[in-house]
């Protein structure tokens, strides 16, 4: 079942084996996954993939084969050829509905017989059984029930027309969709420095086999620190209320920089960043966080993004006592000025469709602060801001 997925995973130069195919498939059978493509992911990637510097080449591999697919049944139709489901289907026609399936001769047939009633028609036909035009029951109208025909333009309502000439208009493609966890995942990683540091509590395979080798075949276990991502991120995250409609957005953009970044840290703000902020909704009148002590307490090689729509009256930036719920001594955008001129690598991440900014002078004021470098948080907009975090 899974053959096809994976030649796409040896296409993308992911060394799997025969071995580990089987492996994925037995776990498969006792349910392990069931129900998530999320889950189903996770699965794979530990039963094929053996080193963790294949996770790039089979995250790709995963998301272009199972692009746009929700659980395990998606997964399973997607895999099954469709010529086997023809021939199923096949199995169960009565030899009375062959007969009707073939009632005018099959496509050739059928133009030619469409070609012939075109020179007959004089004009628009509307209703009836045998010229071009719509409603009626004609197998050339585009609104009756036609068991086998031609479907010239309008809906199909059968689904049953064996030629259909319509004129279709179609969209290009876009990176602007929203994003699940797994592919926000797979766009951090450009922000990536990894590193071994701390204790030596890993196993050094290669090294000890090596070793071993060099010692006559005695035993020399080698061991490393943990290989994990060195950079140091600070994230921002805007609660008010006009962020509502993103809140899933935003859990699914936290969850992954949780998972991907070892030295994280995060906070919270309402609207613009002003004199304080905090790490815990339920208590961020009781344990509040010095703007002035951030600024002071991380290094310049901190990659700070800020998460926000930018949707506010502009006072709320430009203006003391602009915050909506206490007076601030010192307007947003000065607050903001010291976040830039602290940090050299700083972004903003908008849910807001791109299209809208122009229209919302907030958030042409803040994409001023951040320098212009406020990106949509989307898949697009996520890959653009970390390659410039990565410079």
């Amino acid at each position: 079942m899974l053959i096809n997925f994976f030649y796409t995973l040896k296409r993308a130069n992911v060394p799997v084996s025969i071995k580990e195919l089987l492996d994925l498939l037995t776990a498969m059978e006792k349910n392990i996954a069931f129900g998530s493509i999320d889950d189903f992911y996770l699965l794979s990637r530990t039963c094929l993939v053996k080193d963790e510097k294949y996770y790039d080449r089979f995250d790709r591999a995963f998301g272009a084969y199972f692009k746009n697919l929700e659980n395990i049944d998606d997964i399973i139709q997607a895999l099954i050829p469709e010529d086997w489901l023809r021939k199923e289907f096949e199995k169960h026609l009565s030899d009375e509905e062959k007969a009707k399936i073939e009632s005018l001769g099959g496509l050739e047939k059928l133009i030619e017989e469409f070609k012939k009633r075109l020179e007959e028609q004089k004009e628009r036909h509307q209703g009836g059984n045998k010229w071009i035009g719509t409603g009626g029951t004609s197998p050339f109208g585009n609104g009756g029930f036609n068991p086998e025909g031609i479907r010239v333009g309008g809906e199909g309502g059968q689904g049953s027309a064996v030629k259909v000439w319509e004129d279709r208009q179609f969209q290009d493609l876009d990176d602007s969709v929203e994003i699940g966890t797994r592919n926000i995942k797979v766009a951090l990683r450009r922000l990536r420095k990894f590193a071994r540091e701390g204790a030596a509590d890993q196993l050094d395979l290669a090294d000890t086999i090596r070793c071993t080798a060099r010692n006559a075949g005695l035993l020399d276990i080698k061991m490393v620190p943990e290989r994990h991502n060195a950079v140091k991120v600070l994230i921002f995250f805007d609660i008010g209320g006009s962020m509502d409609s993103y809140v899933r957005l935003c859990e699914e953009l936290f969850s992954a920089a949780k998972t991907e970044f070892k030295h994280l840290e995060y906070f919270y703000f309402h609207n613009c960043l002003y004199d304080y902020v905090w790490k815990d909704n339920y208590r961020r009148r009781d344990e509040q966080i010095s703007t002035y002590d951030l600024l002071h307490k991380y290094s310049s090689d901190y990659k700070v993004t800020f998460v926000g729509d930018a949707s506010m009256a502009p006072y709320e930036i430009n203006s003391p006592g602009g915050s909506v719920e206490y007076h601030n001594e010192e307007p947003g955008n000065v607050w903001m000025h010291r976040m830039s001129q602290t940090f050299d690598k700083l972004i903003w991440l908008n849910p807001v469709q791109e299209k809208y900014w122009d229209y919302t002078p907030s958030i042409l004021m803040l994409r001023d602060l951040v320098e212009g470098k406020m990106f949509p948080l989307t898949l697009g907009g996520l890959e653009k801001g970390m390659r410039l975090l990565s410079k």
